[in-house]
């Protein structure tokens, strides 16, 4: 008997990718770090965000999973929103104008271990954006004729894998990223490729 969804993971894996490599908090803090105090210390930042990370997506799975199982009719209309949800995160991407574009003049951070965890942890638990994607995002990426505790287990473990290596990525980015990234145009590109692929994932969510 498979214990997760293949299909249902080959698909969740890219799009998580795509949203997780998005400019946002955490990732503006992992490649301001990173050029400030160094990937070493950074790291400690990384720990702390990702124990952040994984509170808020098992407590997110775990709401899920509750409705799932004793209101499957409210899990549907989960699922359904959660495809909407990616086309119209698909859609804004589309539209935007550079506003994610960074602004990383001033780069001064406690460089404390239990400072930098903390920082981390914080900014990944305070975000209600965190909390409102895992809500909308996960339902359509769990197979209901499958074992939930296997699923859920394998997609938190899917999801704190690709948010380490964002972070990583962002964090040894470095000057080439961060001018990137400040450049309206090129986050305006980064922005409509990424929307197509959230658009396109929404569609086929929606339909399967």
């Amino acid at each position: 008997m498979d214990f997760v969804n293949f299909t249902l993971l080959a698909v969740f894996i890219p799009t998580f990718f795509v949203v997780s490599i998005t400019p946002g908090m955490c990732m503006t803090l992992s490649l301001s770090m990173g050029m400030s105090i160094g990937l070493k210390k950074t790291f400690y930042m990384m720990y702390g965000e990702l124990i952040g990370v994984g509170l808020v997506a098992t407590a997110s799975v775990i709401g899920v999973a509750t409705i799932m199982l004793k209101y499957p009719s409210i899990f549907l209309v989960l699922k359904y929103g959660g495809g909407a949800y990616l086309f119209y995160l698909g859609i804004q991407m589309w539209l935007s104008r550079g506003k994610m574009a960074l602004s990383l003049d001033e780069c001064n951070y406690n460089v404390s271990k239990k400072s930098l965890a903390i920082q981390g942890f914080i900014t990944a638990i305070a975000n209600p954006k965190g909390w409102a994607f895992f809500i909308a995002l996960l339902p359509p990426f769990i197979d209901d004729k499958l074992p939930m505790t296997s699923q859920l287990i394998v997609l938190i473990f899917m999801i704190l894998v690709l948010e380490f290596s964002c972070l990583i990525i962002y964090a040894t980015g470095g000057k080439t990223l961060r001018k990137l990234l400040q450049n309206s145009s090129n986050v305006r590109l980064i922005n409509k490729v990424a929307g197509i692929l959230m658009m396109g994932i929404g569609i086929w969510l929606a339909s399967s």
